[in-house]
């Protein structure tokens, strides 16, 4: 009995052992596709002249050091209300940028990019946001009650329809928390959105302490945008999570006109948007 049962735990540490051996896997890379950063964003109190644009191409899932900055583009953005047309000069660096863009709220605006004998075209109205009305801070207002929270109040316009997105960033923070909002439930009325932040070992940043600064951005964003943008914020918030569902290819709204199969990642944005900075007391 003793010699089975010896024998039995040698077997078991052979198999152990052997489920340490590594596993190649070839994974097939998808060509290269343009990678479209086009936020014209329009901060309230400036004159929202100078505007950027990021061009990239994509590159394979383990090469994460790698970025392929697109030089050599034309790109355009055009008024198709005014028929103004503003040309971003490229700058050697993967960015486009110009010192001359007219925003006017609620006027569509057509993005064109050439690139390797290709057109890519989107078409985005610029969406106006209201005003951050007051910024606040409780201990109550969050889902911790040890946990400091910042909130902020802005008025829901009367007319159905209005999106927004959320940008929260504490100083020293490696990446800002997005979250999005639509008045389906709220229309017309003051809205109160709250932000509290856990601690995370894995990026260092810690909950919010008395000193601290954050700064909150509200975006006007179009109905499209806010479905894109939302999927993406749920795709994210569930990575690692082994309940969650597959994530999906989302495609933005950037059409490649020459030949649709070789479409661009990305989304061609137009918003107006308010910032405000807040310390913690």
């Amino acid at each position: 009995m003793k010699a089975l049962i010896k024998f039995s735990l040698i077997a078991m540490g052979i198999i152990l052992v052997s489920c340490e051996d590594p596993i190649s896997v070839d994974l097939n890379d998808a060509p290269p596709r343009l990678v479209v950063e086009a936020s014209l964003d329009w901060e309230k109190g400036t004159s929202g002249n100078n505007q950027t644009i990021k061009l990239t191409t994509s590159t394979p899932y383990f090469d994460t050091e790698i970025i392929n900055d697109v030089l050599g583009a034309s790109v355009r953005v055009t008024n198709t209300n005014t028929q103004q047309v503003f040309i971003f000069q490229d700058q050697n660096n993967g960015l486009y940028t110009t010192s001359s863009f007219v925003p006017r709220r609620n006027d569509p605006y057509r993005l064109e990019i050439q690139y390797n004998g290709e057109t890519y075209t989107a078409t985005e109205t610029l969406t106006p946001v209201t005003e951050i009305l007051e910024v606040s801070q409780s201990l109550e207002g969050g889902f911790d009650d040890e946990l400091l929270d910042v909130s902020i109040f802005f008025q829901d316009p009367d007319e159905e329809g209005n999106y927004y997105l959320m940008r929260f960033i504490e100083e020293g923070d490696q990446f800002p928390v997005l979250e999005t909002e639509s008045d389906e439930f709220s229309n017309g009325n003051l809205i109160d959105e709250f932000f509290e932040k856990d601690g995370d070992a894995g990026t260092q940043e810690e909950e919010f302490q008395v000193g601290d600064t954050v700064t909150i951005s509200l975006y006007g964003i179009s109905e499209q945008y806010f479905n894109y943008i939302d999927l993406l914020i749920e795709q994210y918030d569930s990575g690692g999570d082994p309940f969650a569902t597959t994530p999906a290819r989302i495609r933005g709204n950037c059409i490649n006109t020459s030949n649709p199969d070789n479409y661009a990642h990305g989304y061609f944005r137009v918003t107006e948007v308010d910032v405000v900075s807040y310390t913690f007391e």
